[in-house]
């Protein structure tokens, strides 16, 4: 952290940095950095988890159409297994950043783990409530992962992830002990570890 930045004053071209699935059994942990235009506020902007799907949505829409730059990143669950999911979600991020189509000049991350991206950065517990942009990237973290966990359910229709995204609900964990781990688990959580030994409907696992 640098005391030349003042987080409350978040200057133009500052990067708000939040991740999204790091607690999930399968798929994987998204990012994304967002810069908002200080000329085109976005009302309602705050932390994703306080948000209904539907107010999410909508706000993914505004952040998209009115922010000034917007970047996702992901680490997929093979990066999750052999980096762990701390240091996975920290590549989410920096993947994030760099996707961003300009160089911000400070990012602003929820959290107290930092990444190098290059430029000034700073930790801010709490931040997805406290600075409307990480509060955005919240947001475009969240249902950017989502969709791909929709989309997943569709290949894998046994599991429920268009309901659950992957977390280790009682239908999950059901599911994982009856058919085994797809190719998208994250084989070191506990849960998962400890059904990939069985026979698996997935020749690719």
């Amino acid at each position: 952290m640098s005391d030349e930045f003042d987080f409350l004053s978040e200057p133009v071209l500052a990067a708000g940095v939040d991740e999204a699935g790091r607690g999930p059994l399968a798929g994987p942990v998204f990012a994304a950095a967002v810069i908002l235009d200080p000329a085109r506020a976005i009302e309602g902007l705050r932390d994703s988890k306080r948000l209904s799907a539907a107010q999410r949505e909508a706000l993914y829409g505004e952040i998209c159409a009115h922010a000034r730059s917007v970047g996702v990143g992901c680490a997929e669950a093979d990066e999750i297994d052999r980096l762990n999911i701390l240091r996975a979600s920290l590549l989410a991020m920096q993947r994030a950043v760099a996707a961003l189509p300009e160089r911000p000049r400070v990012v602003y991350v929820d959290g107290n783990q930092l990444p190098s991206f290059g430029v000034p950065a700073v930790a801010v517990v709490g931040g997805d409530d406290l600075l409307p942009a990480i509060s955005a990237a919240s947001i475009v973290a969240k249902v950017s992962r989502d969709r791909v966990m929709d989309a997943f359910a569709e290949r894998y229709p046994d599991y429920g992830f268009d309901v659950h995204k992957g977390y280790a609900t009682a239908r999950h964990l059901d599911a994982l002990r009856r058919f085994g781990p797809t190719p998208i688990h994250r084989r070191t959580f506990a849960p998962v570890r400890a059904e990939a030994d069985e026979p698996t409907l997935f020749s690719d696992v």
